[in-house]
């Protein structure tokens, strides 16, 4: 079975987002020894655009594939989900390299220890679900393969079911028209009964 193309994406995006924070370290550690981060920080400029640039593509994939119903609701909830902390980490990772006000100590702690010091959290102080914990992406992917295939099954069974009630739905109906033709000739055979007592 090919990759699926969304979840690829994210782990593309994912890595990246783990490359900006391990270079917003490497810039601070610069300023403490006081080297020159120009260098840097065009790197980490272009990183932040690139994952910027990978989750708009992540959710306009995410959109069509909802849309088209490619994967399930409950399917696109999760990955909705893995999406708005992808965005969220990188706003974090923006507003860290921006440093707004916050020594560049306290960020890399922030980032890189999981603290959380006047007022920066950690962008990656995420907690895992436990299903997915200790597993690794083509792991869980194959994981996510599993239970498309359960819901299939089951929609299967269903669509079963919905046939067989079908079938006997048109059984009845069929009955009932049968029994409407039997009552009518009993009813036109008592008519004709009558009128030849009447006539008796």
């Amino acid at each position: 079975m090919a990759p699926d193309p969304w979840l690829s994406m994210y782990d593309s995006a994912f890595h990246t987002a783990q490359e900006i924070a391990e270079k917003i370290q490497e810039c601070n550690r610069y300023q403490r020894n006081g080297e020159s981060t120009a260098k840097l920080n065009v790197t980490i400029r272009s990183l932040l655009q690139n994952l910027r640039e990978k989750t708009d593509n992540l959710r306009d994939l995410l959109f069509r594939s909802a849309s088209t119903r490619q994967i399930t609701q409950l399917e696109g909830d999760r990955r909705q989900n893995l999406l708005d902390d992808l965005l969220t980490r990188h706003r974090q990772l923006q507003a860290s390299f921006k440093n707004e006000g916050t020594e560049p100590d306290v960020i890399r702690s922030s980032l890189m220890a999981g603290r959380v010091r006047q007022g920066v959290s950690n962008p990656w102080l995420v907690e895992e679900p436990e299903e997915t914990r200790g597993l690794g992406f083509h792991d869980i992917q194959q994981q996510q393969w599993r239970v498309m295939e359960e819901q299939d099954a089951g929609l299967d069974a269903l669509s079963s079911i919905l046939s067989r009630q079908k079938q006997m739905g048109q059984e009845i109906g069929n009955e009932l028209e049968e029994q409407n033709a039997v009552l009518s000739q009993a009813m036109l055979l008592l008519v004709v009964l009558v009128s030849s007592f009447q006539w008796n």
